[in-house]
């Protein structure tokens, strides 16, 4: 909101003395950011205004020239030379009489020029610096006009010393984006007298309504006023002091009756559109778009209606698109001589979802989205009525429509202690009574708790708190103290912080670097991964106010995002990537809806259980993704790709720094590849997978073949065990090679837990060091070789005793699997 300081001080008594810098700081108090500063380029030396006398058309040159005699209050009038032609005998203008220096160090002299002396010059809105318009001169008023008499300095009639103050609005203050709210909240901050521009008692229009209106949907549109206006003059110009507030405000001057409606809402806060009478057909009916209606706005824009856009409408059909944007049909133009004047109080939130839909974020939207002031609609068009009246000869025609179906405000109760128990500071409850009624509410004190009725021009006052807030607000937050609290003692981290932190130093140690990601993910990424419908990662906590429509709901895997970053590495030319994630992942299903408990008192046992209740789980997943070389390739080798077993082993990196033991197994799950998929087990329960993706998913995302993943559940991890160290015997090992003949359908950790358990306490390692197929083992079978490595803490092995472990720990895996030791 842009606020010139002149039109300020047409409704506020800024006292004697105030600067532009008590006024930025009387803002900032009020809770209104001042975005800037807006200083008009000075002029200096004589600058006046004159009246055109005579104009003497000259010939004989490229272009029209004219020799102007101008009355600047001297006793001869001045000859200037000029070629604009937007101006007339009689007119009043602005005149830089020599020694004047202009914006731009534009230095005013008598001069020679065309045959003539022309002792000044006439001046346009660009020249002195106070807008862009250069298309003519700047005219202040026509013959009979009330105007300055010539020979007045023109600086201050223009405005040349006028400073607008921009001002950064918050949402819940939309009362502000008008002069009348600017002008109440400065008089109570500077406590100065101020004059509310809305209080004004419309006349009593005699006479039926000109136009009949009907209100379909009352709960979209509480009130609706309408005038009837004819006998406008198409040509009447705008006044200057209203293009120059306009200007001043950054709205584009267009016309007299569209320039009326702009400059009303930027008075009272209400906005209005003009409607041209005699291209309205029928009764106005204000109602939903029915499927496939379409409308041309007023930027020439074709636009598909939706089922929730609000319309004005007539028999032709839409005619505006209510609170946004009016329609092309019934647009003013250069003969329209009578009007339909209308002003509306729509419901916010459909506004907003209208605006946001056709991308017209007009300020009439940022208005009403914001909430207006529902009392205005027939003030605003009183105002706007006299307006035209004045400057455009039109006259009202019938009486006034006003629709009127809004319900009494409800009272607030508020505790007069409570302002002072939130902020700390002692406000007595005079000071509270008084602070609300400069807020504009009505304030019934006569028994226990306050009754606090909110102004109609404050529709975000709707609780408790609001009404604390105002309090402490216009008191003043330089008296709430600055005083921090007292930070307790701390315990340190808890377990799971220390296990997160473990698992997150080690992944970075072993060469991951972390990623991480918003947890928001869309239907097209759990498409790419190629999940069943029936995938329970597929149920999804959808999000009320998502950042991207594109993705509305909480992740159920790391996957999406990890490897979108994956993907945007590898297409910014890195080769070799290995990324780590480790986050709270939000599995769906059906859950009961939260409920929304107010503000003025604690929530009891039970709405915080349904609050906790509708909480989503939020297990704690971690996930890497690797492509290109794991090792890289050097003098010493050709380097070693990425592969399977490296996801695998960043599993048992996570499962070594959580304290727990982990086994790998064969198995299937989407995304990975079905022949080359581990599941990741402690004990019996799966807690991950680790892997190659399947080659339609790294098509779909455009990933390198055989791109390696693993993911597991960080919190399905038992917790580990106090460490102890190990054992240390000073007695020699016994160091034992043995292969076994398996079927190719058993997997290798079944038969390394069988001999684990076969071998007892004297198996110090196993490891699996060679899988071989082909003569002599058996066709559908695979032979399995182990290096075991027995050792006793209190003695040397005997041979006899290390034969008993190796046939023990054969036997075992005999039973369990069917392996034959390989001769």
């Amino acid at each position: 909101m842009r606020v010139p300081i002149g039109w300020l001080a047409e409704y506020v008594d800024v006292p004697a003395g105030t600067s532009v810098e008590d006024l930025d700081l009387a803002f900032v108090r009020l809770g209104l950011e001042v975005e800037d500063i807006h200083r008009p380029e000075p002029v200096t030396g004589p600058l006046v205004v004159g009246t055109v006398l005579e104009i003497d058309e000259l010939t004989g040159f490229k272009k029209p020239i004219r020799y102007c005699q101008v009355d600047v209050g001297e006793d001869a009038p001045r000859g200037i030379v000029c070629g604009a032609r937007n101006f007339a005998v009689g007119d009043t203008v602005v005149v830089a009489l020599p020694g004047a220096v202009l914006p731009g160090g534009f230095a005013i002299a008598a001069r020679t020029t065309y045959d003539h002396v022309s002792d000044g010059m006439i001046c346009s809105v660009r020249e002195l610096g106070i807008g862009e318009d250069h298309a003519g001169i700047l005219v202040l008023g026509g013959p009979g006009a009330d105007v300055p008499p010539p020979g007045t300095p023109a600086g201050p009639v223009v405005g040349l010393d006028d400073v607008v103050v921009e001002l950064a609005v918050t949402p819940d203050r939309g009362y502000c984006l008008s002069m009348r709210g600017i002008a109440r909240e400065m008089g109570t901050g500077l406590a100065a007298p101020w004059r509310d521009p809305g209080a004004i008692t419309p006349p009593a229009w005699s006479g039926a309504p000109a136009w009949e209106v009907a209100v379909a949907d009352p709960e979209r549109c509480d009130r609706f006023s309408m005038l009837a206006m004819e006998g406008l003059d198409p040509t009447a110009p705008s006044p200057w002091w209203m293009r120059r507030r306009l200007a001043q405000a950054g709205v584009r001057s267009i016309s007299l009756a569209v320039d009326v409606t702009n400059y009303v809402m930027l008075e009272l806060g209400q906005p209005m559109h003009a409607f041209d009478r005699k291209a309205v057909t029928g009764p106005i009916t204000v109602r939903l778009a029915r499927d496939g209606e379409k409308l041309t706005t007023l930027d020439g824009t074709v636009r598909r209606l939706s089922t929730d856009d609000l319309l004005i409408t007539d028999d032709s059909g839409p005619i505006g698109l209510a609170a946004v944007m009016g329609g092309a049909t019934t647009e003013i133009g250069d003969t329209t001589t009578a009007v339909l004047l209308e002003a509306a109080h729509w419901e916010p939130t459909g506004v907003a979802r209208t605006a946001r839909r056709h991308r017209l974020p007009s300020e009439a939207a940022k208005r009403f989205e914001r909430g207006v002031d529902p009392e205005m609609t027939v003030v605003a068009l009183a105002r706007a009525a006299d307006l035209l009246c004045e400057y455009g000869g039109a006259q009202v025609a019938g009486g006034i429509v006003d629709v009127d179906t809004r319900a009494p405000r409800p009272a607030i109760e508020l505790d007069a202690a409570r302002p002072a128990q939130v902020a700390g500071v002692p406000y007595t409850a005079g000071q509270v009574v008084e602070l609300l009624e400069a807020v504009g509410c009505v304030v019934d004190a006569s028994a226990g708790p306050l009754a606090v009725t909110p102004p109609p021009w404050r529709p975000d006052l709707t609780d408790p708190a609001d009404l604390v807030e105002e309090v402490v607000r216009l008191a003043g937050y330089d008296d709430v103290p600055s005083v921090l609290p007292t930070a307790p003692p701390g315990r340190g981290l808890t377990d799971v912080q220390r296990r997160r932190r473990s698992v997150g130093r080690t992944l970075a140690e072993a060469g991951y670097v972390e990623a991480p990601s918003y947890p928001f993910v869309g239907t097209p990424a759990l498409d790419a991964l190629g999940l069943a419908e029936d995938d329970e990662r597929r149920q999804v906590v959808l999000v009320r106010n998502p950042l991207s429509e594109e993705e509305p709901a909480l992740r159920t895997t790391l996957l999406p995002g990890l490897l979108a970053t994956l993907h945007r590495n590898l297409s910014r030319g890195q080769r070799d990537v290995a990324l780590f994630e480790h986050g709270a992942v939000f599995p769906g299903g059906r859950r009961t809806p939260a409920p929304l408990p107010g503000v003025e008192r604690r929530p009891d046992d039970a709405t915080l259980a349904a609050l906790l209740g509708a909480v989503p789980e939020q297990p704690w997943h971690v996930a890497v993704a690797l492509a290109g070389n794991r090792e890289p390739r050097g003098w010493w080798g050709p380097g070693r790709p990425a592969v399977w077993a490296d996801a695998v082993q960043a599993a048992r990196l996570v499962a070594a720094a959580a304290g727990v033991e982990l086994t790998v197994r064969a198995g299937e799950r989407a995304p990975w590849h079905p022949g080359r998929c581990a599941e990741l087990l402690v004990g019996d329960t799966v807690v991950g997978q680790a892997g190659e993706l399947h080659p339609r998913v790294c098509a779909a995302l455009e990933l390198p073949a055989r791109t390696s993943v693993m993911e597991l559940s960080l919190d399905a991890l038992p917790e580990g065990a106090v460490p102890v160290g190990p054992p240390i015997s000073a007695f020699p090992p016994v160091l034992l090679d043995l292969a076994l003949v398996v079927g190719d359908e058993v997997p290798a950790a079944d038969v390394g837990g069988a001999l684990r358990r076969g071998a007892g306490e004297l198996l110090e390692s196993l490891r699996l060091f060679d899988v071989y197929t082909g003569a002599p083992v058996p066709a559908g079978s695979r032979s399995l070789a182990y290096a075991l490595t027995l050792r006793a803490p209190d003695r040397t092995l005997t041979s006899e005793e290390a034969t008993a472990v190796r046939d023990a720990a054969v036997a075992a895996a005999a039973t369990a699997t069917g392996a034959v030791l390989r001769g």
